[in-house]
């Protein structure tokens, strides 16, 4: 079936002498202008069988058939379009210039992942400069995420960014949501990675407009879990009869009382213990995450776990404190930990610092700001999730108010 807007005409068809072992033929898409034609494959195949000539589609509603004959309607959209903008700027109009033109040979494309490609090692250039080990990680991840969802979604290898439309960005939402099963949240922290290469196509002018101009999402809500008082009392005196367990117990039990991260606590060494302005001995240490400044008074439970291991002399000779095992077996034998001691709630490194933020800190009347500052945020915003989640600390604040009017 062919299409005829003035003197232009589409029209898909196969070639069946040139069939593969599958019984598949390539799918080919003639432009005709004023009699004269241009073609090209569209990149696509289709069983022999399942060919409308006539419609210049496929036969079918599975999900496979159904997903070409889509593509097949936004190439003819696309060609369409491409003829009306030759119209509108008064363009010299052929059938090879029209083909040019959508596939890109009349002008030279910035390509999305090659954009993406050159962001990411210019971060990895300036790891522990301007970023963190952790911040170059999740863009080579999202990078790898966008290339995996142009070949499942496009069936190619890369395209123009100037191809990065509103349908897209939703796309590559449910892309990760369904085919990559992520989060809510993880999908979009995925996003807004991407969302940064856009603006770098937009102020280098490779694409007029930005595609994420619609796109309206927040993050969930996730309540932090954290250990209650009667928690981490129980895993202090909880007798764990092997050395290995003892250790991640104390690791845990130190990262609780001095909110400090995995990556943190793993590259703790004699040079983060300083005396504070009180004479007392302070952490002070910079975020690996977020090179942002902690300083944190060391708290009597956490002086002791130190004295324990003040002998540790680590293989590296980096002079780090502690015997910080892998995230992943850390994250592991607390799991065990969580079992023998009876505590059914999701034991992870992190949530250490959740504890620290709340049952350590704001629970006993320690202000926002200096729980804020010992954490490292940037933003206060991002401390205030931890006091939302405290309603004990309310219920017991407004029972002294009880006392007081009785």
């Amino acid at each position: 079936m062919s299409l005829m807007i003035n003197s232009l005409s589409l029209l898909y068809y196969i070639k069946k002498s040139k069939v593969d072992s599958n019984n598949k033929c390539n799918i080919y898409m003639r432009i005709t202008i004023d009699g004269k034609r241009a073609e090209f494959s569209v990149n696509r195949k289709v069983q022999q069988d399942r060919w409308i000539a006539k419609s210049g589609m496929a036969r079918g509603s599975n999900p496979e058939i159904n997903e070409l004959n889509n593509y097949l309607n936004k190439v003819k959209t696309a060609i369409l379009n491409k003829h009306q903008e030759f119209i509108t700027n008064e363009k010299a109009l052929t059938a090879i210039a029209l083909r040019d033109a959508y596939l890109g040979k009349n002008k030279k494309h910035k390509m999305l992942l090659r954009i993406f490609q050159e962001h990411n090692d210019k971060v990895d250039s300036l790891i522990g400069k301007d970023f963190s080990a952790g911040t170059a990680e999740r863009y080579r991840t999202a990078k790898k995420h966008i290339e995996n969802f142009i070949k499942h979604e496009y069936k190619l290898n890369d395209i123009p960014v100037t191809d990065v439309d509103y349908q897209f960005i939703s796309g590559f939402e449910y892309y990760l949501k369904t085919v990559r099963k992520c989060s809510h949240n993880t999908a979009i922290k995925y996003i807004t990675n991407f969302k940064k290469i856009i603006r770098i196509a937009l102020a280098n002018d490779w694409i007029k407009k930005d595609p994420f101009l619609n796109w309206k999402v927040r993050l969930k809500n996730v309540e932090r879990e954290f250990l209650t008082k009667q928690e981490i009392e129980t895993l202090l005196k909880k007798n764990l009869r092997t050395p290995r367990l003892e250790q991640v117990r104390d690791i845990f039990i130190f990262c609780c009382f001095t909110g400090l991260a995995y990556a943190d606590v793993e590259k703790l060494n004699e040079n983060d213990i300083t005396i504070g302005i009180d004479g007392e001995k302070w952490i002070k240490t910079k975020r690996k995450k977020t090179n942002s400044k902690s300083n944190i008074p060391i708290l009597p439970i956490a002086a002791m776990i130190l004295d324990k291991y003040s002998d540790y002399k680590d293989n590296e000779g980096n002079n780090k404190l502690l015997p910080v095992l892998t995230n992943q077996k850390m994250n592991a034998y607390l799991k065990e930990i969580a079992d023998l001691c009876g505590i059914h709630k999701n034991f992870t490194t992190h949530m250490a610092r959740h504890t620290f933020a709340t049952t350590v800190t704001l629970s006993n009347g320690v202000p926002i700001e200096s729980v804020s500052k010992m954490l490292g945020h940037s933003s206060l915003k991002t401390t205030q999730h931890y006091a939302k989640i405290l309603d004990m600390k309310i219920s017991d604040d407004m029972n002294v108010l009880k006392q007081k009017f009785s």
